[in-house]
């Protein structure tokens, strides 16, 4: 288990007597990028909410980093969970050090995340000026600072255009390639094909495959292996 980064075991969450989350055993290994693939509300926040501590489950376990679930080991996950959460009144450069003394970091953390998405140049434009594009591109520098060991994003690509989504898988690959592991959720399934090493499936709370994307899609095609496995029509 030392080398697995997440284990969580019957993972279970309920709400009302609708079971949002259903059994879910996760297994997430170092240095490489996990796309958690399914539907809007199939569980994907949901699962991520209970590795954070933001959502008590009903019934289950969750190891992180070997050990099992405690809040210190927080410190070492980053996340950006239900769209991007910002001072709109503030600059990207002011948003982050508010971040970056609420957490202890140091503030030459702001400058480094800004660099590497691609925000250094915002000067004193207010993120409320901000295209929908470049405010997940601050929320995702948000989630960097501290340079976690794992992040956990839930659909980083919303709002993005071609070259922001190249941009971004960009970014991601260079941190895995820097010892980093990601958990990213999305339902663009063939954007998550290319920059994830390992796929999940979840679907009515449920996970119906994890594993290898080469054993997911041998082909390479993750749009119609997902359709096959949860039994959409793919027209």
């Amino acid at each position: 288990m030392d080398d697995i980064v997440i284990s969580t075991r019957g993972l279970t969450r309920e709400f009302s007597r609708v079971r949002a989350v259903d059994g879910v055993d996760l297994q997430v290994h170092p240095g490489r990028v996990y796309g958690l693939l399914g539907p809007n509300g199939a569980g994907k926040s949901t699962t991520l909410k209970m590795l954070l501590g933001l959502v008590t489950p009903s019934a289950g376990t969750i190891c992180l980093f070997g050990t099992p679930w405690r809040r210190g080991a927080l410190a070492r996950i980053g996340a950006s969970i239900d769209g991007p959460a910002l001072y709109e009144h503030l600059s990207a450069a002011e948003h982050l050090q508010v971040h970056a003394y609420l957490t202890g970091v140091g503030r030459d953390e702001v400058r480094r995340v800004l660099e590497a998405v691609g925000l250094a140049d915002t000067g004193r434009t207010r993120v409320r000026a901000f295209s929908t594009g470049m405010k997940g591109r601050l929320a995702l520098a948000t989630a960097m600072l501290g340079d976690p060991d794992l992040l956990l994003l839930d659909e980083p690509q919303n709002g993005l255009d071609p070259e922001g989504m190249r941009a971004l898988r960009a970014i991601i690959r260079e941190m895995v390639d820097q010892g980093r592991t990601i958990v990213l959720s999305s339902h663009l399934l063939d954007e998550v094909g290319k920059v994830a090493d390992d796929i999940g499936v979840i679907s009515s709370g449920r996970l119906l495959f994890q594993g290898p994307v080469q054993e997911f899609a041998p082909r390479g095609d993750v749009e119609q292996a997902y359709f096959r496995m949860t039994g959409v029509d793919a027209r």
